[in-house]
């Protein structure tokens, strides 16, 4: 078993090139950052502060420590899926350009290793969470458990699979207001709706314009199969369904979490932009298009996030 290593060449005794694994600090941290996606870790880990910040009150006053392990806790949450992920699709990894050079299918790090790895993260994530409280742990608990258990194995099955895995890929937005005040109710209902009807087209458009790459591998991720009119008209429909739900804490039916008039339209004025591209890519269909989608959708989310805080904490 070997991990995180280096390749260096070199000159051996009869004076030909050859190559060594070497083993450095650097290139651990290089790995762990791959292995646990640390990007899209703490991508996610910013729905987690947003919810948190969202959740926090005078009888659930925000504190620092809880902030903390609360990063950290989701950190792991985030790392141990997306680790666990990596040796069960080490096979498949190595038949795609975009996953072949990862710890694993490179074979910088065993599978071994690498599922160690994601047991300790696991552990220490759920730990660190339930020192919050017991909800937030078995929320983490959850998410890893259906990223890992039934939506890996159901990514080269079913095109269902993007609707499994936009389960644990709502929790992180829910996950923070659970850990501000302990409690899952209308609130965190509605943070983890947001969340989960923006997972469709963020991911269809992903699968759109890295359909052929996907394909390398069987991994079933439009919601046709192919791309067409069909799946496009899907990606307008659920951004459709976005801009509802993201509208619903305007309405004052969602308890706590409500926006104001502003924000609203400011979170409306979002949603056509983001709805403007997913009729663009309906119109061209393209995977440049699918592309520019894709970075509208990241970046609609976390401006609404922003949009939600500021708010909250102006008026």
């Amino acid at each position: 078993m070997y991990i995180c290593s280096t390749q260096k060449k070199y000159t051996n005794n009869n004076g030909l090139n050859a190559t060594k694994n070497t083993i450095s600090p650097k290139s651990i941290f290089l790995d762990f950052k791959e292995i646990t996606k640390a990007g899209l870790a703490i991508s996610v880990l910013f729905s987690s502060i947003a919810g948190y910040l969202l959740g926090v009150n005078d009888e659930h006053p925000f504190k620092w420590s809880v902030l903390l392990v609360l990063s950290i806790g989701g950190y792991c949450m985030v790392g141990a899926s997306n680790a666990f992920n990596q040796v069960i699709e080490k096979d498949i990894d190595s038949l795609m350009d975009r996953t072949k050079n990862r710890p694993v299918p490179s074979g910088r790090m065993s599978p071994k290793t690498a599922l160690i790895v994601a047991s300790l993260l696991t552990i220490l994530g759920i730990s660190l969470l339930y020192t919050i409280n017991p909800k937030s742990a078995m929320f983490a608990a959850i998410s890893i458990f259906l990223y890992t258990s039934i939506y890996t194995p159901l990514k080269t099955v079913t095109s269902l699979s993007v609707f499994v895995g936009a389960f644990p890929g709502a929790i992180p937005f829910m996950l923070g207001w659970v850990a501000a005040t302990g409690e899952f109710g209308i609130e965190a209902g509605t943070l983890f709706l947001i969340q989960f009807f923006w997972q469709f087209p963020h991911f269809w458009a992903i699968g759109w314009f890295l359909y052929e790459d996907y394909e390398k591998a069987g991994i079933f991720m439009l919601p046709t199969g192919k791309k067409d009119k069909g799946t496009a008209l899907q990606i307008i429909l659920y951004t459709v369904w976005l801009i509802v739900a993201s509208l619903l804490p305007a309405l004052g039916y969602t308890g706590q979490l409500f926006i104001s008039p502003i924000a609203a339209v400011l979170v409306f004025l979002l949603g056509l932009w983001m709805l403007f591209y997913a009729v663009k890519l309906y119109q061209l269909r393209t995977a440049k298009s699918a592309r520019t989608l894709m970075l509208v959708s990241v970046s609609y989310i976390s401006l609404l996030q922003i949009v939600f805080i500021v708010d909250k904490f102006l008026r």
